[in-house]
């Protein structure tokens, strides 16, 4: 992410798009930038600091906040990139503002000194983006200072956070905006415990979706403002509620209050009810404590092929190659080829029938001369593509032999918009990466059918937000141990009479409640 007094015109897809995840170079607008700035002069400060100026967002907002209060300010920070700085240039930034820019590795080759006011929206390059040898300095020098390594699927924001806090001079204020993965991440413990034990976080901002700094990004933006003094127990949380609201400067310029006119919400929060929750989200309290999903079942992810242009196939395009049925799996791939919550044969039929991919073709680790002529001829082919060479394939041995699974009962679509996001597997396929495998600790089908009626309802869609990633426009990420993770009202659990796996014992077991019967339904297995 960096920034720009206009809008940023985002390419939607191709070269262009993929450059700019590359670069990780999304601009702030400046009701934010003038925000963040506000909150670190707050302090006293007679300079600024950024550590990734890029266009220069924060500069302006810098010179804009100096005017307003008739203070001098002096102007620092490192780019990487020179390039842009001629757009910082465009952007109306003078030689003046420039002088004290320095063109390094912020991180890697950090500057000299400590800095009272530091202010950044980092670039957002993801951790599979970055060259493996910057990866491992990067993790050598997060390592060096936390005392632990964090694991290697922390973006490069997140290094830059750590090197910010580094320098921050005592008493001094940083403000930083980042994604929310900066808080919900694998890393994120680690990374917030170190941070907690040394730093005051003042307050968190964050962004309803359709407030969002960042509307055509997929991603969740979160304000950071932490002061490099003694940490308190509690801290400031704040939801705004629409984009380019005057009202979240105005907030920060009053001290932030504890209440503050309609765009804002408000919340003082303990500091360790909010690393437990997520700073990125709503407060827990008022969330039933009770059974969680692993006590009823185990969560794995969908099938990575390495390669689904070539292993997964529609129905014609395994007539075409003759590849028979014992090398085929019923798949299904993608979310938006689901429709509603439950996938049926007429589901993999319809699929089928608008020329939808619906096949996995999944050889075992036979050797290569020992599979039909047919089979063999499409190994080789995929030989001459190079896919033995690609990273994942490249860890199978032989590289061909795919992963197995077990057709799962319940599949949980893991990033996605839609309310419902488990849906019931009567079709009894496999799922690829974009669905998680919900696995009951029991398989008759009663318990089956009753827990899909718990995951289902809305009072457990609604826990999502407690264990997932969130992203923009109000998507949600889950990982497989998170989902064991997702509290299940116990209410509802109660209410259908879940007995824990192996306990012997059941929640509540309702008087007439009637049980679901095997059956088949236009020609569709329950199981």
């Amino acid at each position: 992410m960096r920034a720009t007094s206009r809008l940023q015109e985002l390419p939607r897809a191709g070269p262009a798009r993929e450059a700019l995840r590359e670069k990780g170079q999304f601009w702030t607008p400046p009701w934010v930038a003038e925000a963040m700035v506000a909150y670190v002069l707050g302090g006293g400060s007679d300079s600024v600091f950024d550590p990734a100026v890029g266009e220069g967002a924060f500069f302006r907002a810098a010179n804009a906040v100096a005017s307003e209060t008739g203070r001098g300010l002096t102007l620092l920070g490192t780019e990487v990139d020179p390039a842009t700085l001629g757009q910082a240039r465009q952007n109306g930034l003078s030689e003046r503002d420039l002088a004290h820019v320095r063109i390094t590795d912020f991180v890697l080759e950090p500057p000299e000194g400590r800095f009272s006011a530091i202010v950044a929206n980092p670039p957002y390059v993801r951790h599979h983006r970055l060259a493996n040898a910057v990866k491992e300095r990067l993790k050598s020098f997060g390592a060096s200072l936390v005392g632990e390594p964090l694991d290697g699927r922390a973006g490069l924001h997140v290094y830059f956070l750590l090197r910010s806090l580094q320098l921050l001079a005592d008493e001094g204020r940083l403000a930083f905006i980042v994604p929310a993965d900066t808080f919900e991440g694998v890393f994120a413990p680690t990374l917030w415990r170190w941070i907690a034990r040394r730093y005051c976080l003042e307050a968190v901002i964050t962004f309803e979706p359709d407030a969002s700094p960042f509307p055509d990004v997929d991603t969740n933006p979160i304000i950071l403002f932490v002061r490099n003094a003694v940490p308190r127990p509690d801290f400031t949380w704040v939801r705004c509620r629409q984009p380019g609201t005057p009202e979240l400067k105005a907030w920060v310029l009053a001290g932030w209050p504890g209440q503050w006119g309609r765009d804002l919400a408000v919340y003082t929060r303990p500091l360790s009810e909010g690393l437990a929750t997520g700073l990125s989200r709503t407060p827990a309290a008022g969330h039933e404590a009770g059974p969680t999903l692993g006590d009823f079942a185990s969560v794995m992810r969908g099938i990575a092929t390495g390669a689904n242009d070539f292993f997964f196939l529609t129905a014609r395009q395994a007539r075409h190659l003759s590849i028979s049925d014992e090398y085929l799996v019923p798949t299904i791939g993608r979310t938006r080829d689901v429709r509603s919550d439950e996938i049926t044969l007429e589901t993999v039929h319809d699929l089928e029938t608008r020329g939808r991919p619906t096949l996995l073709f999944s050889p075992g680790g036979e050797s290569l001369e020992s599979f039909p002529p047919a089979v063999r001829l499409y190994l080789k082919q995929g030989e001459a593509l190079g896919l033995p060479l690609r990273p994942l394939i490249a860890t199978r041995r032989p590289w061909y032999k795919m992963e197995r699974r077990e057709p799962p009962p319940i599949l949980f679509a893991y990033l996605g918009r839609r309310n419902t996001r488990f849906i019931r597997n009567y079709a009894g396929v496999l799922p690829l990466t974009g669905f998680l495998c919900v696995y009951p600790r029991r398989n008759d089908l009663v318990f089956v059918e009753r827990m899909w009626r718990v995951l289902r309802h809305p009072d457990t869609i609604s826990s999502l937000r407690l264990v997932g990633k969130s992203y923009g426009g109000g998507a949600i990420k889950v990982e497989p141990r998170a989902l064991e993770a997702l509290p299940l009202p116990g209410h509802l659990v109660a209410q259908e009479g879940l007995e824990l796996p192996g306990s012997g014992r059941q929640l509540k077991l309702l008087d007439g409640h009637h049980e679901p019967q095997c059956d088949v339904r236009a020609g569709t297995p329950r199981f």
